[in-house]
């Protein structure tokens, strides 16, 4: 069958399709080089180059999770607009690191509101004065501390803020009605996770974290992960959220015994496994164990 045949095939079979999604799939048929696909209702995620982007469509236009970088970001605001051609009111960061939030100048001019905990803004700021990349930034404009929420079209939408984890300015993105939630890196999915002690990360607290999202989010919520070791799983559920717990908890014990053994810290860098860890791959094993490192033989 040729391409022709095979678009025209598949458009008969999406009959009882929304238009929307019907549009989404044939985005996906064009060979783009990103993907798109739905997670449920009007929520879906982008991915290409960085983190997960996740959207939302409603009436009054379409909600953002984090952007990727400028090149990046562009293709997903010529594939959303493409599919439905309205507004932006809300561009959400989950936190300040470049992959997440250096597409946010592409929004620029068309986007109400950039949202983000007052931390990621504050170490955004900081990480383009040190760079000199201020002119590139489009900086969140409305900021929260414990929490945030607002309402877009019939959909609410909710940040959460638990404290230090992977930077001190993590939050946790809620689609109260779809229930879906946008993690961003406060989970990587089998990959071995960047651990930014240089923005106040804490192993310890993000424990914490994970454990006050198991608790706070029911059954029926789908998760969407920053990053995964397989870029097919960058949703799950609450088993994958206990095995990363599992993960840092089992990273901390291991670092710890190896240092109240007297190992220099040469020695400890060296490991290429962690004891019990038998799922989490790709490079970076090293950044966890150095982090580890710093919290444990400097208690922060």
């Amino acid at each position: 069958m040729n391409r022709r045949r095979f678009v025209q095939h598949t458009a008969l079979t999406l009959g009882s399709v929304s238009l929307f999604h019907q549009a989404l799939f044939a985005n996906r048929l064009a060979d783009d080089p990103f993907k798109m696909k739905m997670v449920r209702d009007n929520v879906g995620v982008f991915t290409e180059k960085g983190g997960t982007i996740a959207y939302l469509r409603t009436k009054e236009g379409w909600v953002v999770v984090d952007s990727e970088f400028p090149e990046q970001a562009q293709h997903l605001i010529d594939a959303l607009k493409k599919t439905d051609d309205k507004a932006f009111p809300l561009l959400i960061n989950t936190h300040h690191h470049g992959d997440h939030t250096s597409g946010n100048i592409a929004f620029k001019d068309m986007v109400g509101h950039v949202v983000a905990h007052e931390n990621s803004l504050k170490n955004q700021k900081a990480v383009a004065e040190k760079a000199k990349t201020e002119d590139k930034q489009l900086y969140p404009d409305t900021t929260f501390k414990d929490g945030w929420k607002t309402k877009v079209g019939s959909e609410r939408i909710r940040a959460y803020y638990f404290g230090p984890g992977h930077t001190d300015g993590d939050g946790l993105i809620h689609f109260e009605n779809a229930n879906v939630l946008h993690m961003g890196d406060l989970m990587s999915n089998r990959r071995y996770p960047f651990i930014d002690k240089s923005a106040g990360a804490s192993i310890k607290n993000w424990i914490t974290i994970l454990d006050k999202t198991l608790t706070t989010f029911d059954n029926q919520t789908i998760f969407v992960f920053g990053h995964a070791f397989d870029p097919e799983k960058i949703t799950g559920n609450k088993e994958d959220i206990k095995a990363f717990k599992d993960y840092l908890e089992k990273l901390l014990v291991f670092v710890g015994s190896e240092v109240k053994s007297g190992k220099p810290k040469e020695e400890i860098l060296k490991a290429t496994v962690i004891p019990g860890v038998t799922e989490w791959q790709g490079d970076g094993i090293i950044r966890s164990l150095q982090a580890a490192y710093d919290e444990i033989t400097t208690g922060k």
